[in-house]
Parts: structure tokens; sequence; C-alpha cells
């Protein structure tokens, strides 16, 4: 061997120990010892590999043939540094569509309108080996509406005492932390992390009472004529719910946030309608919800605020109902008060079975604001005799004629505090059966987070994708298979025959 071959060999091996090294170093992710002799002695082989060949090296790059390679090298470079140049601005300024009828990819109205108020900085962390990308993009999309919100994934092997600090006790854990509050979530969905930050940043838990004692609608029934699913939904939005008594309690809670009486078959005692009434003066927060053909003996609340509750029934036969399953005894609602429970609500619908006029009465004190905030169609009327099983007709002069009022918001200044009051002529809307039912969930909430202050949270709740089957007969999956199985392949052979057959 040469001097000169010497010397190219010494170049060679200089290049094979700086990328090793360099290999190394990404691989392993250390600087250590062999990292830095293997790139030193490299480096150093490779520069004296091209000052010994310095001469040869520049005769090579004089060739026409190498210039003609370093241009195409050139340009491949150019290429690829704009291919990622435009992944880079891709990467930092990225765009997403959602195309999906419900938007289902999508933040919800919700969780945009507490991202926008928050107060305070908040953390979601990650502790696992490894992260979750699912987690961590949409993150990215809480944190593109706030700047508030920060992510940080945390290895509890590499970092114990931060997992310590936050008493982390398995992996897969994920937690909410705004200033000394943590909050773990059951899950890294939309509805579990925006949850997790309402209870991190909340400085109190608000309780929902709910009176029993008249066969009002119980949160424990299941058979569908329930409030089960509505006491699960509150509790998703972190209201504590509870049950009384108030004859043997004789008075409203004073933790009460609300108070809902959902549709009484018995009276309430006087005293009873006294506390509430009570309550309501002292700036409290009540719902009632007054089914047809019962007497709840509220009157006394009633007058007080300028509400008329009418001795009658809604009937619809505008027939949108039907298309839903419904019938005339289920009114449609799709015409709203201006109001913040019903912001949004243009162009949906709620239906009510079996349900009574509430409207402003004429006589209604001055100091109290009422909205009537739902009205039937034209097509609707209140019924005053209604016979099961008999032919129903409205009746000039004793019936009501449509759009009739049945759901009104009062509130009232008392001292330093707002009374607020919301009634319904209907409690089937929210059971279980009916709660699903279009916006009948939305209007149920929305109306407990006005009542208990807390309008950010009425919005659009989190949205399901929707049950799209397609059904096809045994004919149409016949036709289906034959169309896939062999039309097509015979076709792609029948033009490769014809294409054979043309160039034999």
């Amino acid at each position: 061997m040469n001097k000169k071959e010497l010397f190219k060999a010494i170049g060679y091996l200089g290049a094979a120990l700086l990328i090793s090294g360099a290999f190394r170093y990404y691989a392993f992710e250390t600087w250590q010892k062999w990292e830095k002799i293997m790139v030193g002695a490299g480096g150093a082989l490779l520069l004296l590999s091209l000052i010994v060949n310095f001469a040869e090296i520049k005769a090579v790059w004089s060739r026409r043939s190498t210039k003609l390679g370093a241009n195409t090298v050139t340009m491949t470079l150019a290429v690829i540094a704009i291919l990622g140049l435009l992944n880079f601005l891709g990467y930092r300024h990225s765009k997403r569509f959602d195309l999906s009828e419900e938007k289902l990819y999508s933040l919800s109205d919700q969780t945009k309108q507490i991202l926008s108020n928050l107060k305070q900085d908040v953390k979601i962390m990650h502790f696992d080996k490894q992260d979750d990308p699912v987690l961590r993009e949409r993150v990215q999309e809480y944190k593109a509406l706030s700047r508030r919100i920060s992510y940080e994934f945390v290895d509890p092997q590499e970092k114990p005492d931060v997992a310590q600090q936050h008493k982390i006790t398995s992996f897969n854990q994920t937690i909410v932390v705004a200033g000394d509050r943590i909050e773990r979530t059951e899950g890294i969905e939309e509805q579990d992390i925006t949850n997790a930050i309402l209870k991190a940043t909340r400085n109190q838990t608000k309780i929902v009472y709910f009176v029993e004692g008249h066969q009002e609608k119980s949160l424990t029934d299941s058979s569908g004529e329930g409030y089960r699913a509505i006491e699960n939904a509150l509790k998703n939005e972190n209201y504590e719910v509870k049950s009384v008594n108030l004859v043997t309690t004789n008075q409203v809670p004073s933790d009460a946030s609300v108070l809902v009486v959902a549709g009484p078959k018995q009276g309430l005692f006087p005293q009873e309608a006294s506390m509430i009434a009570k309550y309501l003066d002292e700036g409290g927060k009540v719902m009632l919800l007054v089914d047809p053909d019962t007497k709840p003996q509220l009157d006394e609340i009633f007058k007080k605020w300028g509400v008329e509750v009418g001795d009658d029934t809604i009937i619809d036969v505008s027939g949108v109902g039907r298309l839903f399953g419904t019938g005339p005894a289920v009114p449609m609602v799709s015409q709203y008060g201006s109001h913040q429970i019903t912001r949004n609500f243009q162009g949906t619908m709620t239906f009510f079975p079996l349900a009574r006029s509430v409207k402003r009465a004429a006589d209604a004190p001055s100091d109290v604001m009422i909205t009537e905030l739902l009205n039937t169609s034209a097509q609707s009327w209140a019924e005053t005799d209604l016979t099961l099983g008999g032919q129903v007709e409205f009746t000039e002069g004793k019936d009501t004629k449509g759009p009739i009022s049945l759901g009104i918001v009062a509130d009232k200044k008392v001292g330093q505090k707002q009374a607020r009051l919301v009634v319904i002529g209907d409690s089937d809307f929210a059971t279980d059966r009916y709660v699903g039912m279009q916006r009948n969930g939305d209007l149920f909430l929305n109306s407990i987070n006005w009542l208990a202050g807390d309008e950010d949270l009425i919005s659009v709740r989190p949205k399901e994708a929707k049950d799209r089957r397609v059904t096809l007969t045994q004919t149409q999956q016949n036709l289906l298979a034959f169309f896939n199985y062999i039309f097509l392949p015979l076709l792609v052979l029948g033009a490769g025959v014809s294409v054979w057959w043309r160039r034999r």
C-alpha cells in the first residue's frame, strides 16, 4: 500500500468512527467517554486525510462529471430542505378541519367557554412509561384555546420525586393541577379532562337538592320514569345531588345551591310551601316542575312571583312529534324566549309528554323579571277538558289557542342576592325515557346551571356519534357480494385479456 492509499484508508476509518460516535449518541442519548473518543478520533483522522489528499480532491472537483454530480446532489438537498421546511411549518402552524356532522373531533362549546374563563394556570400531567399521543394531541387543542393550559409527561421511574409529590401509585395516571389542588381523571376523553379542570378550579362543590315525600320523580327509579340519567349528568358537571324531605328537616337545607321539586303527585303541606317561599325570599334558587291533573299546592309561590299555572293539558296537532314516535299529547317546542338557558336552542326541539300551560300572570309584581321560555306551535292549544280515550278537539271560547307558554324563568333582587325561579308545566321531559330526546337534557341541565349561577356551563354538552347503520336485504347483500367478488375481478381480467389480444 502506498502513501496515498494509506491516507485514503485513514479517511474512510475516520468517517466510520465519526458516524459510529454520532449514532451511539443518538441511540443511547449519552455523551460519555467512548462517544467522545470515537467522534474526536474520527474527526481528526478524516481531517488529516483531507489535508494530505487535498490536491487530489481538488482535481476531482474540477472534473465535469463531478460538477454534474454535485449539481444533482445540491438539487436533491434543496428539495429535501424545502420538504423539511414545509413539514416544520405544518407542524408549528397546523390546521384541522372537522367535517363530521356532529363535529365529533372538535372541542364542545362548553369546554371552550370554560377555557376562556380560566383565571389560573392549569397543568395536565400524565404519568406512565411512555407518553400518550392521543392525550398529548387532545391537550394541544386545549392549549390552542387557552394559554393557561400546559402539559407534562412524567416517567415515574425517572422522576420518582415528582410522582411522590403528586401521590402517583401506578402507571397510566392523568391528573389536573391548579395551584395546590389536584384532580385525577377517570379517562382522557374531553369530558373527563374538562370535568377535572372544573373540579380543580372550583372553590366549592354546589349541592342540588331534590324534594321527596310527595311521589316526585325518583333519583333511584330505573324503570325509565326516574331521574337517574339526570343525577349522573349533574354529577358529571360536578354537582352534588341529594334528596330532602322538608317535613323532617323543617327547612330548606342551608347548603342548598338549588332546590328541585320534580312532579309531585300529591300536594305539599302548607308549611313546606312556606319553607320554599321563605327560601326564595332569602335569595334562593328553585326549580318547580308541575304536571297536569296535579295540585302541588304551590299557589302561594306562584302568586308572589307572578306565575300563572293553567289547569289544562297542551295538545299539539302539528304532526312533527310523530316523526319521533310521539302523539298530540306530547307538545313540541321550537320557539324559545331570549334567555341564557335557551341560548343556541333556536332551530332545535324539545318535547314535553303531557304538559300544562305556565305563563306570566297579568298582575305579576313589577320587581320580578319574568321570561316565557318555552312556546308551542300555532297548531297547539291548551285543552281544558281532556278525557282519556275520547275525541280531542279545540273548543272555541273554552280552550286557549296556541302558541302556548309551558315554562317561565323569573328572578328578582333580594338584598345583595338574586333569587331565581324556573317553572315548567311538565316533569316527564327529564325522565330517563325522554331526557335524551333532542335538547331535553340540555334544557334541564342549563336550567340548573343558571339557577346555580354557573352560566359558564350553559352550552352544548360533548357530542356522541350517531348510530349510522346500513341495513341491507338478503338480495342487496347478494348483489353487493357479486359486484365485489365476481364482477370487478372479471372486469380487470377482461381488460388485461383485451390488451394482450391487441398486442399479440
